[in-house]
C-alpha cells in the first residue's frame, strides 16, 4: 500500500531510483535535474541503496561509463537536462545501437543559446531520434510511475532498449506536488531482477559488444535494432497495465481526456496538460465540447492508436514547446499531421509553439486555442496554421 508525500518531481525520480536499486548510476550535475543524483548519493550514504554511484567529468563521460557498465551486465541509471543532454550525443545513439537497456530520467529544459536553464522541451525532442523509448510525464505522480515502468519496458526481452522517462524542468522538477509513492518492496516485486541477455563479464560465453559493422551488415543491424524499438509499443501497454493492478494508477500510449464527443481538441504533452484539463472542464460546464489528447509515448510514436484517437475532432490543434527550427511545424505536428494524412478525417490542424525556455502557459493562453479552433469551425478558414502562445507582439 502506497503512502501520499509531498515532493518536488525531482524527489520523485531519486525515490524512484531508490527503490528500483540499480546496480550503477553515473550522472554529473546539471540545472534543474542536479537534485535527482544528489539525493541518490544521500540515500546510498544513508545505507538506503547498495548501488554504485559514478561521478564522471562531464554527462558525455556519464553515458560512456552506464554504457559500460550495462554492457557488462549491470541494470543502469542517469539522470540530466538540457546541454548535459546534448553532450550525451554520440553516446545515446551507441547505447541504443547496442540494445542496452539504459533508464534515463531527463528533467527537460531549454537548450543555449541564449542561456536559459528552464524548462521546454528543446532538449527531448533534440533527441527523439537516437533510438531510445520516450515518454513524457504530466506531473510528479506521472515522473515517478513512469521511470519504474521504464525499467521494465526497457529490459523486456523483445525490447532490450534504453528509455527516459522526462518531465517538464521547475515546472515539475522543483514543483512539489503531493503523490503517491509506493511500498519499496511492491517496486521491486513489480520491476523483478535483471537478467542480462549478453553480459560482458560471462567469461564462459565470450562475445564482443561494439563491434565495427562494414557495409554488408551494418544496415541489417539498424533494422534489428529498429524491431527493438518498435516493439516497445505493445510493451508499453502491457506494461502500464500491469502497473495499473499493482498500484490502481494504469497507463495507455497517450491519455484521452474528454474526447470521445470532442469536437475542439488540444494535443500536447508534459505539464501543460494539466493546465488544459482545468480549462476543458470549465469549457465543458458551458456546454462546449472541448478535449484533449496527452502524448505520453513519443518514441515509438503510436501513430495509428492517435490518429484513429483523432477521428471526430473538427479541428486540432496540436501544442508544441519546441521551435520548428525551420521546419513546416513542430515535431509533434509534423508526427500528427503524417499519422491523420492517410485517414478519413480532413479536419483542420494548427500548431501552436508555447512555453518556451520556461514562459508561463495560462488558462487565458489555452483558451485562446479553444476560441481559434471554435472560429475555424464556424468559417471554415484557418487564419494561421502556425502561431505562438503568450508571444510580445504578433507572429508572422
Amino acid at each position: 500500500m502506497g503512502k501520499k508525500v509531498a515532493l518536488t518531481g525531482n524527489e520523485a525520480a531519486a525515490h524512484a531510483m531508490r527503490q528500483i536499486n540499480p546496480d550503477v548510476i553515473a550522472a554529473f550535475p546539471i540545472t534543474p535535474s542536479t537534485p535527482i543524483p544528489q539525493a541518490v548519493a544521500q540515500f546510498i550514504a544513508d545505507g538506503e541503496m547498495d548501488t554504485e554511484l559514478v561521478t564522471v567529468e562531464s554527462e558525455h563521460s556519464a553515458m560512456s561509463a552506464c554504457i559500460g557498465a550495462a554492457a557488462a551486465g549491470a541494470r543502469v541509471m542517469t539522470a540530466t537536462s538540457a546541454n548535459g543532454y546534448a553532450l550525451m550525443w554520440e553516446m545515446l545513439y551507441i547505447a541504443s545501437g547496442m540494445r542496452l537497456p539504459i533508464v534515463m530520467a531527463v528533467a527537460a529544459r531549454a537548450l543555449s543559446a541564449p542561456l536559459n536553464i528552464h524548462g521546454d522541451h528543446s532538449d527531448i525532442m533534440g533527441g527523439r531520434d537516437t533510438g531510445w523509448i520516450q515518454l513524457i510525464s504530466e506531473n510528479s505522480q506521472e515522473a515517478y510511475d513512469n521511470l519504474i515502468q521504464a525499467i521494465k519496458i526497457a529490459e523486456n526481452k523483445d525490447v532490450m532498449t534504453p528509455a527516459l522517462a522526462a518531465f517538464d524542468g521547475f515546472n515539475i522538477s522543483h514543483a512539489i506536488e503531493i503523490w503517491e509513492m509506493e511500498d519499496d518492496a511492491a517496486v521491486k516485486e513489480f520491476i523483478g531482477d535483471y537478467e542480462p541477455l549478453f553480459p560482458l563479464l560471462n567469461t564462459d560465453e565470450p562475445i564482443t559488444h561494439g563491434a565495427w559493422a562494414p557495409p554488408d551488415w551494418y544496415f541489417e543491424h539498424k533494422m534489428s535494432q529498429l524491431k527493438g524499438l518498435l516493439n516497445a509499443k505493445d510493451v508499453v501497454e502491457k506494461v502500464g497495465k500491469e502497473f495499473g493492478e499493482a498500484f490502481g494508477r494504469e497507463y495507455g500510449l497517450y491519455e484521452a481526456y474528454k474526447l470521445d464527443d470532442a469536437d475542439f481538441v488540444i494535443v500536447a504533452a508534459g505539464s501543460v496538460c494539466g493546465t488544459t484539463k482545468d480549462v476543458v472542464d470549465s469549457l465543458r460546464d458551458n456546454g462546449i465540447k472541448a478535449g484533449l489528447l496527452k502524448i505520453r509515448l513519443f518514441r515509438p510514436f503510436p501513430f495509428k492508436e492517435i490518429a484513429d484517437a483523432l477521428q471526430s475532432a473538427k479541428a486540432i490543434a496540436i501544442l508544441d514547446r519546441v521551435s520548428p527550427a525551420g521546419a513546416q511545424g513542430g515535431p509533434l505536428f509534423s508526427e500528427i499531421r503524417s499519422a491523420l494524412y492517410d485517414t478519413p478525417t480532413r479536419a483542420p490542424i494548427i500548431n501552436y509553439t508555447y512555453g518556451l525556455g520556461g514562459r508561463d502557459t495560462q488558462p487565458k493562453h489555452i483558451n485562446s486555442v479553444y476560441e481559434t479552433l471554435k472560429k475555424i469551425v464556424e468559417t471554415g478558414k484557418v487564419e494561421k496554421q502556425f502561431d505562438c502562445l503568450n508571444l510580445r507582439g504578433a507572429w508572422g
